[in-house]
């Protein structure tokens, strides 16, 4: 006898093949009708014919196969609509197939997704196929399977059949069930293999269904830790406010404007258990999940179900997370950005934490900020949203001024804990730091009470790698990436110079590339190279470096925190990813090594970028019992956003850049649309751009009493990359309805300027 522990690929459609055919368009005048959409650069959606045997099954928000395009091809699509009203086109194709068994999407994310294409500027196909998970469309972590149950009349058929011992076990074991039964466990309970089940169906006994099953199960557990924090005044009055929105049932938006270590994750918390308290459910938004595991483990500590989302996860854990959470079984859904599309059926609340972090904007299509998704989420469903931040990004800082949102302020830290001091260091009077060291004597000895005291260290520089340029003495040249307008960085570690937008690599030149001569300069620190020099001023103490280049596999980044949480290591270096969201008790100092790193960058957000980083970064220090302070070294010591954060006075810097913004007429009193324009011929791609500023001129562009401005066109700050020359046009005006109106009178002249590539971007974060 073989049991299903043997013979585990037996019960596959496979196997057991079905006979289908085609289905058929009866014509008649009650017929069905699917307005359909495709993952496609184009507005326009289609209508099919639904045919008779799918009518029942499907719905808006389903995916189908259709015949699309001059080859007939069989394409998949969305359908977003249905409607017995006969569209106005003359013949129609038939829909091939239904992919799914219910729809990907309801009808409030349909309604989202159109409102990103039409906010946006892209096709509602590209929108749908981007916020759903591959691994939910490939149905990842399922197989198909067959079920069996009795067929229908099977009693009568049996009064004229011989039935053999083990068949009439498989009745009776089918007869103990209203669902149908996987052939695994049916052959099981029955004790028998694959032949007397195919007997039986061949017999008309039993029939099959294609069922997906799960191969493995993905536990969103938490560990529900009920202890209570006590709350401070300006926490405990936050928390009422958003409580009362809650039970009002109004959509208000809250700006929650707390300096770092004031507590907003523990006001996060408390919400969200009324939420859940209601029967509800949350989405929150944090930047780089893999980041932030304290946030996560806070979480998790406090919730029964939390699905955590990001890129870390397989397909198949993603499919599973998407499952429980469109099921209602989780309470809470930590994610980055695209977790805002999370299939809750009963969002109750949606939270965005430091709600300034580009991380937020998607820089390909759709081009979406999640910030402003939420804000449309919440609008629709008529539940609130907390962004919380030590600072806002100044467009979300107006909007509190101007009383479009509520500021909710913790201005003070947890306990009572001062802020940390903040000193200055002009990198202009060290001399070792004008010989290319990266820890100027400040930095020094400060690093040295710290360890003496038995303190943590972290140093913030935002540059990877070893050095970021390699300069020819002899002609004045930089080793350039031959595919990208931009110098190649030297890693030492692998022994490579790195282009770090295309990932060209060579080995590290000995000559110049451009005249010949040797003698190459490397200039520049990145955090490869504060390594080498901390490891070399400070043998014997613990160092870890964190940055993409070291931070690659599978929770290294929740290994690496936990270690300098237990104090193994001592000194902390890296990138951005340390600036926010870590929590040590015990670190008495931050050195920022270059605070002008970010500054002179061609974007007229470099000044507020500044002010965020060594804000965020400062905040890392003096949340404990040893206090702590910061050392900023600059060369630009007087710059207004060095000073302002120095201070720790986001408010005097908001005034005073907004106040600039203003005068010069930059967001957040206008808005932006960038135009993008890519092709392997410099000519064509200039002549294009030309094409569509003309184009937008001859519209006209006075729109809505005011005149939108268009600068360029002109070549993008990395004016190649990847092979491709780029030329921008940025387009500005108060509305952004306007500017999606400009760019969709034009865009018909887009399919003519081919091969050369247009992307559109509103509201762009990046510039390059």
């Amino acid at each position: 006898m073989q049991s299903s522990a043997q013979q585990p690929s037996l019960f596959t459609p496979e196997d057991l093949p079905e006979v289908s055919t085609p289905w058929e368009i009866v014509d008649s005048e009650d017929q069905l009708y699917a307005e359909v959409v495709f993952n496609l650069p184009m507005l326009k959606s289609y209508h099919y014919l639904v045919p008779s045997g799918l009518r029942d099954n499907i719905r808006p928000g389903s995916r189908v196969r259709v015949p699309f395009g001059t080859g007939q091809k069989l394409t998949q699509g969305y359908c977003v609509s249905l409607t017995r009203t006969r569209p106005a086109h003359r013949n129609f194709k038939s829909i091939e197939s239904l992919l799914d068994v219910a729809p990907l999407v309801d009808a409030a994310m349909l309604r989202l997704t159109r409102w990103i294409s039409e906010e946006y500027l892209c096709s509602w196909g590209q929108v749908l196929d981007s916020v759903i998970p591959a691994g939910v469309k490939s149905k990842a972590g399922t197989r198909e399977l067959l079920h069996f149950e009795l067929a229908e009349g099977y009693e009568t058929r049996l009064t004229t059949l011989k039935l053999s011992a083990t068949q009439q076990r498989i009745v009776d074991v089918l007869r103990s069930t209203t669902e149908p039964m996987a052939g695994d466990e049916l052959t099981s309970l029955a004790e028998c293999g694959l032949s007397p089940l195919q007997t039986l169906r061949n017999k008309g006994i039993v029939v099959s269904t294609k069922i997906r099953t799960w191969s493995k199960s993905v536990s969103s557990a938490g560990e529900n830790d009920t202890s209570a924090i006590l709350l401070n005044r300006n926490q405990h009055s936050a928390v009422t406010r958003v409580i009362e929105s809650l039970a009002s049932g109004k959509s208000e938006t809250f700006l929650l404007y707390g300096v770092t270590g004031s507590g907003k994750t523990e006001v996060y918390i408390r919400v969200i258990e009324e939420v859940v308290r209601y029967g509800r459910q949350a989405i929150v938004l944090v930047p780089e999940i893999s980041l932030t595991p304290q946030t996560i483990r806070r979480f998790r500590k406090r919730f029964a179900s939390v699905a955590v989302l990001h890129s870390h996860l397989s397909d198949a854990e993603r499919h599973s997370y998407w499952q429980q959470i469109a099921r209602g079984q989780v309470q809470v859904i930590v994610g980055a950005r695209s977790a805002i599309f999370a299939p809750a059926p009963n969002l109750g609340l949606v939270v965005i934490d430091e709600e300034h972090e580009t991380s937020f904007k998607q820089d390909s299509t759709p081009r979406y900020h999640a910030r402003e998704v939420a804000r449309q989420r919440v609008r629709d469903a008529g539940i609130p949203l907390i962004l919380g931040s030590a600072t806002p990004t100044l467009e979300t800082w107006l909007r509190g001024i101007r009383k479009e949102e509520i500021v909710l302020s913790l201005p003070y830290r947890v306990a009572q804990r001062p802020l940390p001091p903040v000193m200055i260091v002009d990198t202009r009077n060290d001399q070792s730091l004008q010989k290319g060291a990266s820890l100027g004597r400040a930095m020094l000895v400060a690093m040295r009470e710290s360890l003496a005291k038995k303190g943590q260290i972290i140093l913030f520089l935002n540059v990877r790698g070893y050095s970021p340029a390699l300069f020819c003495r002899a002609c004045g040249q930089s080793v350039r990436c031959p595919d990208c307008d931009v110098t190649l960085t030297y890693h030492k570690q692998r022994q490579i110079a790195l282009c770090h937008s295309c990932e060209y690599s060579i080995d590290p030149p000995t000559s110049c590339p451009n005249c010949g001569k040797p003698g190459l300069l490397f200039l520049g620190q990145g955090t490869e190279r504060l390594e080498h020099e901390v490891k070399a001023r400070f043998p014997g103490v613990s160092v870890l470096r964190m940055d993409s280049d070291t931070m690659q596999q599978k929770g290294s980044h929740d290994r690496a925190l936990e270690s300098f949480r237990q104090g193994e290591v001592r000194i902390l270096l890296g990138t951005q990813m340390i600036a926010k969201g870590l929590d040590f008790p015990n670190v008495t100092l931050v050195g920022v090594i270059d605070a002008d790193t970010s500054l002179h960058q061609p974007d007229f957000r470099a000044s507020e970028r500044t002010f965020q980083l060594i804000a965020q970064v400062a905040g890392r220090t003096g949340r404990g019992e040893l206090g702590g302070k910061v050392l900023v070294q600059t060369a630009c010591p007087d710059q207004p956003a060095i000073l302002y954060a120095a201070r720790h006075d986001y408010a005097a810097f908001a005034r005073q850049e907004l106040e600039h913004r203003h005068t010069l007429g930059y967001p957040p009193f206008v808005r932006i649309l960038r135009i993008i324009l890519r092709g392997e011929i410099e000519a064509d791609v200039e002549k294009a751009a030309e094409r569509i500023r003309l184009g937008m001129e001859s519209k006209g562009l006075e729109r809505g009493g005011m005149l939108a401005k268009i600068l360029g066109p002109a070549p993008c700050p990395v004016a190649r990359l990847k092979k491709y020359f780029r030329y921008q046009l940025q387009i500005s005006h108060p509305s952004g309805e306007v500017l999606g109106q400009l760019w969709r009178d034009v865009e018909p002249v887009a399919p003519e300027l081919v091969p050369v590539e247009i992307s559109v971007d509103l509201d762009p974060i990046s510039f390059r």
